[in-house]
């Protein structure tokens, strides 16, 4: 008997978790098919029924955390991308360039876990990466006031300091140096998302 498109659908939702997990913990090359498979209580014959490779399911995995573990991320962070107000950008930087998101591997985001990976991957999982830093930068963009004549370069740098700044703070051996730039970082971050800076010479 034929599996129903729903059960199909949330199988293939537990394996780009998984994955997504997975490659966030130990890198794209470091994870095979068969681990993915095996971590997700499937057998790796049934992995092709929903992929063609597994540079497809990185790309998936990369892209699911925006609706996925991100959205949890965001709501606990108090951030409504349908209602977005002026507080929601520090809210943005608080949450991302916080203590908790850099040791939650697991959860942490892809742009901050992966980003080595991308950069030697395939088109479509550089287009899904690039997707999520579209998001965070429409975000920072949106939350500015209307009036703010410099609120996309603002939200740019933002993004790029917030990224950045993650990126660096994990791979970096001294946890007091580790800290200093998150703590730099959110400091700066927060200056670009203040909602009086409503133009370049502010």
């Amino acid at each position: 008997m034929p599996y129903s498109a729903a059960h199909r659908e949330k199988t293939r939702a537990k394996i780009i978790e998984t994955a997504r997990i997975l490659f966030n913990k130990n890198g794209f090359q470091n994870v095979t098919i068969d681990q993915v498979m095996q971590e997700a209580g499937l057998t790796r014959g049934g992995f092709y029924n929903h992929f063609k490779s597994k540079e497809a399911l990185f790309s998936e995995a990369v892209s699911s955390f925006l609706m996925g573990r991100g959205a949890v991320w965001r709501k606990e962070a108090g951030i409504d991308m349908s209602d977005l107000k002026p507080e929601m950008a520090q809210q943005m930087v608080d949450a991302y360039l916080s203590k908790d998101h850099l040791g939650d591997i697991e959860g942490q985001c892809p742009m901050i876990a992966l980003p080595s990976d991308v950069a030697r991957a395939d088109p479509d999982t550089q287009a899904s990466f690039q997707h999520l830093l579209t998001a965070m930068v429409w975000l920072f963009e949106n939350a500015l006031p209307a009036e703010n004549e410099n609120r996309r370069h603002q939200a740019l740098s933002a993004a790029a300091m917030c990224v950045g700044g993650m990126v660096l703070s994990r791979t970096l051996p001294s946890a007091e140096l580790a800290e200093e730039v998150r703590s730099a970082a959110h400091q700066t971050a927060t200056e670009l998302t203040k909602a009086h800076n409503v133009s370049a010479g502010t």
